[in-house]
């Protein structure tokens, strides 16, 4: 699939300002380890502790629910999408990659459409939300804030297109929202009520 002259010519531009124009020590310093997969394990390995230990069988099927939206995501994303695309990364594309600063040691060499870093991201933010947003007012903004940081940093390490990043937001958000309510509704597996507001789980 070859995208739109004219989508294609836009994404490079939002590309070249967010990449080249935006650069600075901070974004340099802080934007590559956040995008860096393993650094977010302790992160996650908390929260799951968390689940399990606050609500016990039913932090257990949240958990379940967490991984299988991970895996849905990821797999979509990545098994589906990008080889039916078929798009270069940035800092792949012959005709472009001369226009790329690459902010880390590889430029990988999967296909760029959709971003598996902003799918699975905005999916497991979006479930979170989706669990305790009743429960936990402030969990919208700082999940969201999360997931597009992360995002972010993708095309500022130059390994994405900006559209790729929103494709996969949408994508991450949607898988999640279905994956949500099958469980919600068929499996009874989290209450309609994910709690009443309150400040901490």
């Amino acid at each position: 699939m070859i995208f739109p002259e004219a989508i294609q010519h836009l994404d490079e531009q939002l590309f070249i300002l967010i990449n080249t124009r935006m650069a600075n020590a901070v974004f340099d310093t802080v934007l590559p380890p956040i995008r860096d997969k393993l650094f977010w394990i302790p992160l996650y390995i908390v929260i799951a502790g968390i689940l399990v230990y606050r609500f016990k069988l039913k932090g257990l099927w949240m958990v379940l629910l967490i991984v299988a939206n991970f895996a849905a995501s990821d797999q979509i994303s990545s098994a589906v999408i990008k080889p039916a695309v078929g798009r270069l990364r940035p800092c792949n594309e012959p005709s472009f990659q001369s226009e790329v600063i690459l902010r880390i040691d590889a430029c990988g060499g999967g296909k760029s459409f959709t971003s598996s870093h902003a799918t699975n991201t905005f999916a497991f933010a979006v479930m979170l939300i989706l669990l305790f947003k009743k429960r936990l007012r402030w969990i919208t903004p700082v999940a969201l804030l999360w997931a597009g940081s992360i995002s972010f940093a993708q095309v500022y390490v130059g390994v994405h297109y900006p559209f790729d990043i929103l494709a996969g937001a949408l994508l991450g958000t949607l898988i999640s929202i279905i994956l949500f309510n099958i469980a919600q509704r068929w499996f009874h597996l989290i209450p309609l009520d994910a709690g009443a507001p309150s400040n901490s789980i």
